[in-house]
C-alpha cells in the first residue's frame, strides 16, 4: 500500500509481532525474563556468533563494549567520520581519545588505507580500538582492518547497526555481519527504522566468554552474586549501568527476528529496482558505490548527487521532494565537525568525508514499500533535479 508521505525509513509491524507483545504482557516478566535470554540465542544463532548480549540500544551496546574491552582514559579509539555520533562518543563516555579516520567517498567506508592514514595521527598513544562502520549495510573490509589494528595492537569492534542480514565474501569464504570472525565485537540497534525493530534496543556479539560475561555483568549495574551466597546478596566490584532490555521489547524482537530473511529479500529487491531506475541519471546522481565483497542488505538507500552541477542545492531537493510526499535524510554530517570535536581536536578536512557528505542524500527504503512508491521517487527526483 502506497503510503501519502514516503519516509526514508519506517517500522513494519504486523498482527503476529502486536500478539507477541501482549503476551508477553500477560506473562510474569516485564522487565528481565526468560524472553532476554530466548532473543539472544535466537539472534546469536542467526548470525554465527557464540554469544549476544541484549542491552538497551546501540549506544547503550557500543558503550558496554568499551567498558568491556578496560578501553581507559588517555587511550585512543579510530572511528570514521561518517557515522552516527555514538560511535566517537563511546569512547569519550570511557575518557578515551578519538581520531577520526577518513572514508572513500563514494561508499563511505573506512578503507585500510584511510585507516592506515589515522594510525599515522595516534603517536606513542596507546591504541585499544578501531570501529569500523557498516554504512547503509555495506560491509568494510574487515580482513584488512583487523590486520592493520592489530599491528598496532588494538582490536576491532564492528559498528554494524545498518547491516543485519549483510554478508560479504573475503577470499572462498561467505562471512554474515555479527559471525566476529575479524573482531572482539560487533554491536546492532534495532531502532525503529533498522531492519529489525524493537522500538529501542541493541546487541553485541562476540566469541569470547569472557567479554560476554563482563557485558552481561556492565549492563546490570555491574551487580554479581557470588557463589554459595545467601539468595538476597549481590556485590558490585565495579560500577555499571542499567542498559538492560525488557522481556516485552524482546518479545517483539524474536518477532521480528523471525521475518529478517522476508525483510532483507524485500530490501534486496527494492534497492535492485532504484538502481535500474536511477542508473541513466548518472553521473549527476548515482547510488553509493557498493564494495566487490559486499552483499548487502541495505538500510539506507543513499543517492550522491552534484548538486552544484545540476544548479541546486541540497536543501531546495529535500523541500522540492517533501512537497512532493517524499521524505528524505542525510546521513550523515561527519563527526569531526561537530562543535564538542572542534574544540577538542581542532578543524580537521578530510576529503573522503566531506565530499560524501556535500553529495549525500538517503532515499525512501522500507520493506512496507510497494514498487509503485519506488517509482515514485524516481519520478519526483527527476522532475525536481531537471534530468
Amino acid at each position: 500500500m502506497t503510503d501519502a508521505v514516503l519516509p526514508y525509513g519506517r517500522q513494519t509491524i504486523e498482527e503476529d509481532d502486536i500478539a507477541a507483545v501482549a503476551e508477553a504482557l500477560r506473562a510474569d516478566f516485564l522487565t528481565t525474563g526468560p524472553l532476554v535470554e530466548a532473543f539472544e540465542t535466537a539472534f546469536a544463532e542467526q548470525v554465527g556468533a557464540a554469544h549476544a548480549v541484549a542491552c538497551a540500544n546501540g549506544t547503550a551496546a557500543l558503550h558496554l563494549a568499551m567498558l568491556a574491552l578496560d578501553v581507559a582514559p588517555g587511550e585512543v579509539c579510530i572511528a570514521p567520520a561518517i557515522t552516527f555520533l555514538a560511535t566517537a562518543n563511546c569512547a569519550r563516555y570511557v575518557g578515551a581519545e578519538v581520531v577520526f579516520a577518513d572514508v572513500d567517498p563514494d561508499t563511505g567506508l573506512m578503507t585500510p588505507d584511510t585507516l592506515a592514514q589515522a594510525l599515522e595521527k595516534v603517536g606513542d598513544r596507546r591504541l585499544r580500538a578501531v570501529l569500523p562502520v557498516h554504512l547503509r549495510g555495506d560491509v568494510a573490509e574487515l580482513p584488512a582492518l583487523a590486520r592493520l589494528a592489530g599491528e598496532a595492537g588494538a582490536v576491532l569492534v564492528e559498528d554494524a547497526p545498518h547491516a543485519l542480514g549483510s554478508t560479504a565474501t573475503f577470499g572462498n569464504t561467505v562471512e554474515r555481519v555479527g559471525d566476529v570472525r575479524h573482531s572482539a565485537m560487533a554491536t546492532f540497534s534495532f531502532h525503529p527504522v533498522k531492519t529489525i525493530a524493537t522500538g529501542e534496543g541493541g546487541m553485541v556479539t562476540t566469541h569470547d566468554p569472557v567479554l560476554a560475561h563482563r557485558l552481561r555483568t556492565l549492563r546490570s549495574h555491574g551487580m554479581v552474586r557470588p557463589e554459595g551466597c545467601e539468595p538476597w546478596w549481590y556485590e558490585m566490584p565495579e560500577p555499571g549501568f542499567n542498559y538492560r532490555l525488557p522481556d516485552i521489547l524482546c518479545a517483539l524482537g524474536l518477532s521480528q527476528l523471525g521475518k529478517l530473511d522476508r525483510f532483507a529479500a524485500r530490501r534486496k529487491a527494492l534497492a535492485a529496482r532504484y538502481q535500474a531506475a536511477l542508473a541513466p541519471l548518472a553521473p549527476a546522481l548515482k547510488i553509493a558505490a557498493t564494495p566487490a565483497w559486499s552483499d548487502p542488505v541495505l538500510h539506507l538507500m543513499v543517492a550522491l548527487i552534484d548538486f552544484p552541477g545540476l544548479g541546486l542545492t541540497r536543501l531546495k531537493v529535500v523541500e522540492a521532494l517533501k512537497a512532493r510526499g517524499v521524505g528524505t535524510q542525510v546521513h550523515y554530517i561527519p563527526v569531526n565537525r561537530q562543535p564538542y570535536y572542534v574544540a577538542r581536536y581542532g578543524e580537521q578536512r578530510l576529503a573522503g568525508a566531506d565530499a560524501w557528505y556535500d553529495r549525500c542524500l538517503s532515499l525512501p527504503l522500507y520493506p512496507g514499500m510497494a514498487e509503485a512508491d519506488v517509482d515514485r521517487v524516481v519520478a519526483a527526483l527527476k522532475d525536481v533535479l531537471g534530468l
